[in-house]
């Protein structure tokens, strides 16, 4: 089976500065299509009618959707877990009490604790807010994969340590988080993969740029951070290729002989 190379959406294929994949990670994409299996790796579910139009875009043979706790082949979903219920009350009770907003998004709704928080992160990257509101303790009764911390690093960091069974990993920004249960991850979500497809780990590359690429980053054969990423991220990688709007995933496949020049 062919190798797999596995790629973060948001700000390691998709530049936020304009909402696009640069043409040069599309290029690349479409030459080690012929001898790898392109994998999208990511905190988003791609299914969501926020995401489906990049995920046409890059045709992906598999997706890790909203950090592991979804993997889908083609259109088979092979895994799938959702928070412990109890868990998830205690984590929005917690958040009550803080400055902090923790939720996600269902259907047409938008569940979160301390809602004003949100409208002002909205406002503030997006110049307004467009969510539909509903009573996060909701949430307890849906099935729910994985959650939005709005915060910063030290609001994640308290409450990573009230909630050991939790990961928060921060965005790149460092205005907000994802929250997913530990047992979950784009790590395990690869794994999963490589179970599927019959080959191992070290047959896979990784590239991230936040710290909800840091698992896989670590257990892929080869993990690179794109040269916008964080820190913490780039001292666990096994390669630092270019920023996301400097070829980036371009210039790290023709490194490592994934591609050739004259390809391209």
């Amino acid at each position: 089976m062919k190798p797999i190379v596995s790629f973060d959406v948001d700000m390691t294929l998709l530049d936020h500065k304009d909402w696009s994949i640069p043409a040069s990670a599309m290029e690349t994409i479409e030459k080690l299509r012929e001898n790898y299996t392109i994998v999208l790796a990511t905190g988003r579910d791609m299914d969501s009618i926020f995401s489906t139009a990049i995920r046409d875009q890059i045709q992906p043979d598999a997706i890790i959707h909203l950090n592991g706790t979804k993997v889908t082949v083609g259109e088979t979903l092979i895994y799938e877990h959702t928070f412990d219920k109890n868990l998830l009350k205690q984590i929005l009770s917690y958040a009550k009490q803080t400055p902090y907003s923790v939720g996600t998004s269902v259907g047409e709704y938008d569940y979160y604790v301390n809602p004003e928080v949100v409208n002002e992160h909205d406002r503030r990257l997006w110049g307004e807010c467009r969510r539909n509101f509903a009573d996060a303790d909701m949430l307890a009764k849906l099935d729910v994969r994985t959650m939005a911390f709005i915060g910063d690093e030290d609001g994640a960091r308290k409450m990573e340590e009230e909630f050991p069974e939790i990961h928060v990993h921060m965005f790149a920004d460092k205005r907000g988080a994802d929250v997913v249960e530990r047992k979950a991850s784009k790590a395990v979500g690869l794994a999963r993969l490589c179970e599927y497809y019959k080959i191992p780990l070290s047959r896979t590359v990784a590239f991230g740029d936040s710290m909800n690429d840091y698992d896989i980053v670590k257990a892929a054969g080869i993990g690179i951070a794109m040269g916008n990423a964080m820190e913490e991220l780039k001292r666990a990688a096994d390669y630092i290729t270019d920023a996301i709007d400097q070829d980036g995933i371009k210039n790290a496949c023709l490194y490592f002989e994934m591609i050739r020049q004259e390809e391209i």
